[in-house]
């Protein structure tokens, strides 16, 4: 039987930079499988308030009425790649798919910077807030490089080097960046929607007000929301970080959960290809630019 911290032990064995990919998969599916979900959701909402961002994605409707194809492509397509890996044809296939979504759209290098960034940084904050254990060393830079790799896969220039030059860009870029923003308030609104729509409907006042419970402070300044009382967010905190301290208790995962597996991706029952998920935008239409042949923009004529 596997004791509670061997599977750490074997991962302080490995090499964080050339294991990487294995370290993070030991990481994400084995030790924090709903740690890296919650975080992840967290990481993908808190790029709406920049208001770019939230712009473009109110604009192709993706996020706003087709809410939930929009998180299941999106879970499903990066979970690929960590259960098989960047060098796998099922790997190779959701990074063609994500390269595809995303040159159809004129997003700036800073923007796509500061999203990786948000992939790196708030696992490593959520998890040493809530999680059964932090985060050692080993995985947070194996956490970097993966991320690292996932950008240079995806063409993004200047990916800084370390964490915590990801975590000084994610804080920076956010406290120019973010701000008022009606149409992204719209994705916003439409994601707590999703979130809430996940549990018995009764419940959805109150997941609304867990949820903003946990948001920090610029993201509800951002958005407008009226921050839940003090003693609300306290108490919510405080549940989240007692159940980490439950999981502890809790023997080890045997068998790897990937977040294919999550009650939340519901849109494909009976199964899915990887090439089929995610958005094929339309020129012209949704904020997709048209483009001439050699890849350059086209103005759009309304």
């Amino acid at each position: 039987m596997v004791k509670r911290f061997e599977r750490l032990g074997h991962i302080r064995r490995l090499d964080p930079v050339a294991d990487a990919v294995e370290i993070y998969r030991l990481s994400a599916a084995f030790e924090f499988p709903w740690d890296y979900t919650r975080a992840l959701e967290l990481a993908l909402y808190r790029t709406y308030a920049v208001p770019g961002i939230g712009r473009l994605l109110a604009r192709t409707a993706e996020l706003t009425e087709r809410t939930q194809k929009r998180y299941d492509d999106t879970v499903l397509l990066l979970d690929t790649v960590v259960e098989h890996g960047f060098a796998s044809a099922q790997g190779r296939t959701a990074i063609r798919r994500i390269n595809q979504m995303h040159r159809s759209y004129d997003i700036s290098d800073d923007d796509m910077r500061y999203v990786l960034s948000t992939f790196v940084v708030m696992p490593r904050r959520w998890i040493d807030a809530y999680g059964w254990r932090r985060l050692s060393r080993h995985e947070i830079v194996a956490a970097t490089e993966y991320y690292r790799t996932l950008g240079r896969h995806m063409g993004i220039p200047g990916i800084p080097k370390t964490y915590e030059e990801f975590e000084a860009l994610l804080d920076a870029y956010e406290e120019e960046h973010f701000g008022w923003d009606d149409q992204a308030r719209r994705v916003s609104d439409a994601t707590l929607d999703l979130m809430a729509s996940w549990y018995p409907r009764p419940l959805a006042p109150l997941l609304r007000t867990v949820t903003l419970a946990l948001l920090d402070e610029p993201l509800l300044r951002a958005f407008r929301y009226t921050p839940p009382g003090a003693v609300t967010s306290a108490f919510v905190r405080r549940a989240v970080r007692t159940r980490g301290r439950l999981v502890r208790l809790l023997p080890p995962r045997r068998a790897p959960h990937f977040a294919r597996q999550n009650r939340e991706v519901k849109g494909y029952p009976g199964g899915y290809r990887v090439a089929e998920l995610g958005t094929r935008p339309v020129p012209g239409l949704g904020g997709c630019p048209v483009r001439h042949r050699d890849g350059s923009a086209a103005d759009v004529v309304e």
